[in-house]
């Protein structure tokens, strides 16, 4: 039997997606997840498969984790504290969580003598680019959030283990991720509003402000389809779609979809939080430049998700 993969986040949003595709090719997967925002639900399937593994720890508890990826081949570094909005309230949060944590799988790898390593990144890390749709080898940006910047230090972190330790790297800068098991972020807060009050919706910013987003199938795939290829010792590759919408037009589909009309009160102003980009948008040509393509558009990605969360109304009440 093949090594086993080693997932962190495994109970995530993006991160038990991943563990399925992995189990479904024939890949066994350790899972790593505290549970701290994951769902053990989203590991159901998994839990009853002969390949998959699970151990509960904490990526900030190097031994744990060294212990726990040992006979592993690949790591997949999805772990981390996502919500960029709160970053002010407990600025520690990202360092520990997105960088310090980082290290430490870094660090267990190199004990364990682990030579590859695929990272979820963001499309935070480029601030508010002056260049749109922004590549990978824009200027290098100035820092508008203390997510984006924990997460860009991850990316040095990584960078300099491989070239001190000869591990390879896949570095994946994504936009916002939308699918089944999404547990967080606009559409998640906007269903959750209108099913408490369908005739009114609260919206930070001015409902202007433009995003581009990213089925997770789509994101699995080109992240399949990367470390099939080349040979660079760190690759870095944006991740997203050649579109992007206005937060007026995701209002727009998910009120249809739910047969809503609600009165909207924007809070104002051109962002909703501090370190909200009012405009990203990635290049994705390096990543299409491999034969990837999306196969879902922005609009039916957020229908979808609505559907989903829909059928899965434990989801908000775990998150409350």
């Amino acid at each position: 039997m093949a090594a086993p993969s080693f997932v962190t986040g495994a109970a995530g949003f993006i991160g038990s997606n991943l563990v399925d595709r992995l189990l479904a090719l024939g890949q066994p997967v350790v899972g790593y997840d505290n549970f701290s925002t994951g769902q053990e639900r989203f590991l159901e399937g998994a839990l009853r498969h002969p390949g998959f593994r699970l151990v509960r720890g904490d990526v900030l508890d190097l031994d744990a984790v060294r212990c726990a990826m040992l006979g592993c081949e690949t790591v997949y570094h999805l772990a981390a504290n996502a919500d960029v909005r709160f970053g002010a309230d407990h600025p520690r949060r990202d360092l520990d969580q997105n960088a310090v944590a980082t290290w430490n799988v870094l660090e267990a790898m190199r004990l364990n003598g682990i030579g590859r390593i695929a990272f979820a990144s963001t499309g935070s890390i480029y601030g508010e680019a002056h260049v749109i749709p922004t590549p990978e080898d824009c200027p290098f940006p100035v820092q508008t959030s203390l997510y984006g910047a924990s997460k860009l230090a991850a990316e040095g972190l990584i960078a300099a283990y491989c070239e001190t330790f000869a591990i390879r790297a896949w570095i994946f800068r994504f936009v916002s991720i939308l699918g089944a098991r999404y547990s967080h972020g606009h559409v998640f807060d906007f269903y959750r509003q209108l099913l408490e009050h369908p005739d009114y919706l609260r919206v930070l910013g001015d409902g202007h402000q433009r995003k581009s987003y990213l089925h997770v199938e789509d994101c699995l795939d080109a992240i399949f389809r990367a470390m099939e290829s080349g040979a660079e010792k760190v690759t870095v590759l944006n991740l997203g779609t050649d579109e992007y919408c206005a937060v007026n037009d995701s209002i727009g589909w998910i009120c249809g979809r739910l047969g809503v009309a609600p009165r909207i009160e924007y809070t104002g102003g051109d962002r909703g939080w501090i370190g909200d980009n009012p405009f990203i948008f990635l290049d994705c040509a390096k990543v299409r430049s491999l034969g990837w393509a999306p196969r879902y558009g922005i609009r039916e990605s957020v229908i979808q998700t609505v559907e989903y969360l829909m059928g899965n109304r434990w989801l908000l009440e775990s998150r409350e």
